[in-house]
């Protein structure tokens, strides 16, 4: 029982600390991420009152980046990590052997081993996987050429990682031989490979078969479950099978199941406790400070924060720079991986326990990444002003990204988005061709989405009130927006629709009329109701049979709809919609 109570009071203390500081923080105009290292520092060991748990907080924490990085995996495909390979691969090779030899010098001119300043180096080469993902949503560059390569970037580290957490072990254990080091890269390099293989067969045969089973119950808490089920079952399976990290099994299983027609769905619908696992590492990581060790070893620690904010993103600048790809996209991958995070932890805590590394350096990378997470949201935000003043300056020109990074321009003058393919939307989508718009349909039929998939029809599965949908469906380069399902939340899809977008037009329907207005309130500019329209109808048919003319049925029509439609227009002629 004691063991359930700190359990629940490490989660609720972290939780609501967090949300207190972030709010804070956010008050303040600074990231919320100060908040919740701050947070993580109040409830930690090294200040009085409540303590909460730290093993349980790092639980939760990798919990968090677990979900995160299959969230990411599920945005990320495959061609686009192919597509980066050329600046991702030798960009991280080259910032690796950078840190690794800035952190041997340093570490040695302490009085350090030459072996421990280049573990140390490496420890801090990597970035952090959430800070990254974080700051790259926050600023809308995660699903950009900028972003694509700081991801791609990132997943080599990750690699490179794994491969030093293999060996270590195989060098300085207390079984070690030289003589076993080829079999053991070569047993750590053909797990990985088998774990690629193993998650694309599950992701491309199993998952989406089982997905569908689940979905045909039209219930969402169980899609919800099974999504996270297959999330943390390949992330723990790849760590206890085949020896790789479980970010690393989560970020292939979501790149993977992001290929099918339940991509979407499972971003919006089967994460919603993303967020909060991730907001408790930065809390975790916050409890680690200790701020009584901070004088005492000032000199390593100020030249490890230098390596991770200089050192790292100059590194990486110039080699970006060399492979001739523009300065802001240079500028703002340098800046995102200027941060450490949860691998150099892993990796620090396991070459001190091989003997390796002394123990002021786990206070060193601690203290780096309580500093450079505060500061990396406001260096990234700082790179767009940066480019934008040298560029009228006129020190650098415009770059296109090479062919294969960039997104291809959009071939299509105007696109809608379409929510339901009943007959309505149907009807409308058949339209929307004939003008040369294309239709991106939203439906949570899985039956019809897989229909209208067959027919060459761009489709997504899922709800349209979710944000992460609606961008899936590609609602930032959308003209228009048209409701034309009964039975959906349409002023929270109005609503969503016009925070990612605000000149939107949206033209939705209601089967009511006190829901039209609940929905133009939201902000559609044409709201056409089954009530109201039934109305209409039948005023003209009766007047009819009555013997009125047609302009006393087109003059008593007007009345009604002004009395039953006032706030509401008719699409007008020359609109996207009916272009």
């Amino acid at each position: 029982m004691p063991h359930d109570i700190d359990l629940i009071l490490t989660l609720t203390a972290g939780l609501v600390a967090a949300l207190i500081l972030g709010l804070t923080a956010r008050r303040l105009s600074l990231s919320p991420i100060v908040g919740y290292l701050a947070a993580g520092f109040l409830i930690g060991p090294f200040t009085p009152g409540f303590v909460a748990h730290g093993g349980m907080a790092n639980q939760f924490a990798e919990l968090g980046v677990i979900l995160l990085m299959f969230g990411v995996g599920l945005h990320f495909h495959l061609k686009d990590l192919v597509a980066v390979r050329g600046v991702a691969v030798p960009g991280a090779v080259a910032q690796i052997a950078a840190s690794a030899a800035l952190g041997a010098v340093v570490s040695h001119a302490l009085g350090w081993s030459w072996t421990a300043g280049i573990v140390f180096g490496v420890a801090i080469s990597v970035a952090s996987t959430v800070v990254l993902t974080r700051v790259l949503a926050d600023n809308r560059a995660l699903h950009t050429p900028t972003g694509h390569i700081a991801v791609g970037w990132l997943i080599v580290e990750d690699l490179f990682t794994i491969v030093v957490l293999v060996l270590l072990p195989a060098l300085y254990g207390p079984t070690s031989s030289g003589d076993g080091l080829g079999l053991t890269l070569g047993l750590a390099l053909a797990k990985l490979a088998a774990l690629v293989a193993v998650t694309a067969v599950a992701g491309r045969w199993l998952l989406p078969r089982f997905f569908g089973h689940v979905a045909g119950t039209g219930s969402r808490e169980l899609f919800t479950l099974a999504v996270l089920a297959a999330a943390l079952g390949l992330a723990v399976g790849s760590a206890l099978f085949f020896g790789a990290s479980m970010a690393l099994g989560a970020f292939l299983a979501g790149m993977i199941v992001g290929q099918s027609e339940f991509g979407a769905r499972a971003a919006s619908d089967a994460l919603p406790m993303r967020d909060a696992f991730a907001v408790l590492f930065f809390v975790s990581v916050g409890m680690l400070l200790d701020p009584t060790t901070v004088a005492a070893q000032w000199r390593l620690e100020l030249a490890t924060i230098g390596i991770v904010l200089i050192g790292k993103p100059l590194a990486a600048l110039v080699v970006v720079l060399l492979l001739r790809r523009p300065l802001a996209v240079a500028l703002s991958v340098a800046v995102a991986l200027a941060q450490i995070g949860e691998f150099s932890f892993i990796l620090a805590a396991l070459a001190g326990g091989l003997g390796i590394l002394p123990a002021e350096a786990t206070n060193a990378l601690v203290l780096a990444s309580v500093v450079s997470i505060i500061v990396n949201p406001w260096l990234y935000q700082a790179v767009a002003p940066v480019v934008a003043w040298l560029s009228r300056k006129g020190f650098i020109r415009a770059q296109a990204p090479p062919e294969g990074e960039g997104f291809a321009p959009d071939a299509v003058r105007h696109r809608a988005v379409v929510v339901g393919y009943g007959p309505v939307g149907a009807t409308l989508c058949r339209i929307l061709r004939d003008n040369d718009i294309e239709p991106v349909v939203v439906e949570m039929n899985i039956e019809t989405v897989r229909a209208l998939a067959a027919s060459e029809l761009p489709v997504v599965h899922g709800d349209a009130a979710s944000r992460e949908i609606l961008l899936h469906a590609g609602i930032l380069s959308a003209q228009s927006l048209l409701i034309t399902a009964s039975e959906v939340a349409a002023a929270e899809i109005v609503a969503a629709a016009l925070d990612l977008q605000p000149g939107l037009r949206i033209v939705s329907r209601a089967g009511y009329l006190r829901d039209a207005a609940a929905q133009r309130r939201a902000g559609a500019q044409a709201v056409f109701s089954g009530e109201g329209e039934i109305a209409l109808s039948m005023t003209a048919y009766l007047l009819h049979e009555l013997g009125a003319t047609d302009e006393q049925i087109d003059r008593e029509r007007e009345r009604v709809r002004r009395e039953l439609f006032e706030p509401v227009s008719p699409v007008e002629p020359d609109s996207p919609v009916a272009a």
